[in-house]
């Protein structure tokens, strides 16, 4: 172990004088990729010391209390690192029965994708977060299953990808709710304000209901937009951004000089709301749509009226009997879909989207379909899949949901993305696939975001292990 240890040491020495202005863009790139995976690597090697040093005792033999107190002297590292490491190793590390036996670890696939460096400590984090959340009720193999698929979903896709999809194997481990009541709900709601400090500032905290929060992310999207409604800068615009009389190359102008935070840009948002509420009470349309919640349920969903998830057109989750109650006073929408999960042709000659259109997007694909991104659906443009001008029609099967970062990075240029759809015959058909510039991937391969389509995931491994009654997929028939 010493010597390994020395010629790591070397190696890092050795790496640390590397000249990195001689390497092309593509080796910086993949100098980023290798050193992650070793990094990741050696998490797992730093889990067995931390089991090696627990089955000795040797936390116990210097007199520490619990082994976190021994890394954050030994390795100087804070309390809230030492536990996480602890945990990690709990979760993810091979501990022995007292005859000397290796016991599995308790996620062995995350174990495994990470000593293999394909995931990282965030990944196991994620994953660890949605299995503590399982209801003990629930049987050791469907655990078990349960783990195994975050554990793929972790080794091609991002932490969040995993969050995302936890949230929907709770619902189908425990169809019936566990994700707090009505009565937890109404009993923790409610915005307090304090009173006025000696700068006549406002502090306001307070916890939103699922259905106040659905009602607020399509406002927020319009009217906390960067460029808008900024008090410090005079010659950004008022209002909302999809005002027909707006002068986009002020707004674009007013965006790059932009500097507030997230959070000062929905304070500026709500004093602007406010007083156009006061003034005209109207907030007129966004992309071509009402400011509504827009909320995506199954037909199946719809039939049963209890239990499960609907979802929201800004990512959310909604319980199912909140959406109804919203559904209401609504305007519904039937869209059809495939056995893919994709809605069924539904064509236009002109360039732009219609309302219906963008609706049947909303519903089919929940959000920007660049791999990687979380927008939700609130805040994407309709892409022509084949651009318009190469005589890509504007037909539902070639148009997808993209979010303005994104879509500005579908070009000719030499780091532009390209789009294109799978196959009928493909793993996934008829999604969009987003082909990387060589920069970013040498081998351009193709890729598709699951971040707002977990479902899909948990089909796919529903076909490999038809024993789950959990995993059995619902209705497709309706959105």
């Amino acid at each position: 172990m010493a010597e390994q240890l020395s010629m790591l040491s070397a190696s890092i020495d050795e790496l640390l004088e590397c000249d990195l202005t001689t390497l092309r863009d593509a080796d910086v790139l993949e100098a980023m990729r290798r050193l992650e995976q070793s990094l990741r690597r050696a998490d797992a090697v730093s889990h067995r010391l931390v089991v090696e040093s627990v089955e000795r005792s040797i936390p116990a033999a210097l007199g520490y209390s619990s082994p976190n107190k021994l890394l954050v002297d030994v390795l100087r590292v804070s309390a809230g690192d030492a536990s996480t490491r602890i945990a990690a190793a709990r979760s993810l590390g091979v501990w022995h029965t007292l005859s000397g036996d290796s016991i599995n670890p308790a996620m062995p696939e995350t174990a495994a994708a990470q000593r293999d460096g394909t995931i990282g400590p965030s990944h196991a984090r994620a994953v660890a977060k949605v299995m503590r959340k399982i209801p003990h009720a629930v049987d050791n193999d469907d655990v078990s299953h349960a783990e195994s698929i975050l554990a793929q979903l972790a080794r091609t896709g991002t932490p969040e990808d995993v969050e995302q999809a936890g949230h929907r194997i709770l619902a189908y481990l425990n169809p019936d709710g566990n994700l707090g009541d009505d009565r937890d709900r109404k009993r923790r709601r409610g915005i307090s304000l304090s009173r006025q400090d000696s700068e006549l500032m406002t502090r306001i905290s307070g916890e939103l209901d699922p259905t106040a929060r659905a009602l607020l992310d399509p406002i927020l999207a319009r009217w906390a937009r960067p460029g808008m409604n900024n008090p410090d800068d005079p010659e950004s615009p008022r209002g909302d951004s999809e005002d027909p009389t707006l002068d986009r190359a002020a707004l674009a102008a007013a965006a790059a000089r932009d500097t507030r935070s997230a959070a000062q840009r929905n304070h500026d948002a709500f004093s602007a709301i406010f007083r156009v509420l006061l003034e005209t009470g109207v907030f007129g349309r966004h992309r071509g749509l009402p400011v509504t919640a827009i909320i995506t349920m199954t037909l199946d969903q719809l039939e049963q009226a209890a239990g499960g998830l609907a979802t929201t057109a800004s990512g959310g989750l909604l319980p199912l009997e909140d959406a109804l109650k919203l559904a209401e006073h609504a305007h519904p929408v039937l869209v059809l879909f495939d056995h893919s999960g994709r809605p069924l042709r539904l064509g236009r000659r002109r360039r732009l989207a219609n309302a219906d259109q963008r609706l049947a997007l909303i519903a089919a694909e929940g959000g920007c379909t660049r791999p990687g991104c979380a927008a939700p659906a609130s805040l994407c443009a309709v892409h022509h899949v084949t651009d318009w001008q190469r005589g890509g029609r504007t037909d539902i099967d070639n148009l997808t949901l993209a979010c303005d970062a994104c879509h500005a990075q579908v070009n000719d240029g030499s780091a532009g993305w390209n789009t294109t759809s799978t196959r009928p015959e493909s793993e996934f058909p008829g999604r969009t696939e987003w082909i990387p510039p060589p920069q970013i991937d040498p081998t351009r391969t193709p890729r598709i975001n699951h971040r707002h389509q977990p479902g899909e995931l948990i089909e796919h491994a529903r076909a490999t292990d038809t024993r789950r009654r959990w995993l059995r997929p619902t209705e497709r028939g309706a959105r």
